[in-house]
């Protein structure tokens, strides 16, 4: 199994709703993520997936968020706008995009240095 990671960042706001505590209020994070792609076999140029194109989609999926409201953008319009759930959506929309054997393996969304959430599928 072989697996590449690429990392970027965004800068967004969000409030937790049903949360009790300082993170009900309006506040920003400079967010940092780091997807996994992981294949069985390498393409025919000894890749996993170029890095440049990972990143492209990548960046492409974070346009949406960055400096944006996140309580106003789809799904967190409905849903929680948590760490947890940024790995969830960033996830989804990056398997979507990948193609052929490749796999997102994991995706990791921190909200500060210290604290982190991650999403993958078994």
């Amino acid at each position: 199994m072989y697996e590449i990671t690429v990392t970027a960042s965004f800068s967004s706001a969000h409030n937790l709703r049903a949360y009790k505590g300082k993170c009900e209020a309006v506040h920003g994070h400079n967010w940092k993520v780091k997807v996994t792609i992981m294949s069985e076999e390498l393409n025919s140029e000894g890749m996993v997936i170029d890095f440049n194109l990972a990143k492209k989609y990548l960046n492409h999926i974070l346009e949406k968020l960055d400096h944006k409201y996140l309580n106003k953008i789809e799904p967190f319009d409905k849903i929680n706008p948590t760490s947890e759930n940024i790995a969830k959506f960033i996830f989804q929309e990056m398997s979507q995009m990948i193609e052929g054997n490749l796999k997102v393996k994991k995706v990791t969304v921190w909200e500060t240095e210290t604290s982190s959430a991650s999403y993958y599928e078994i």
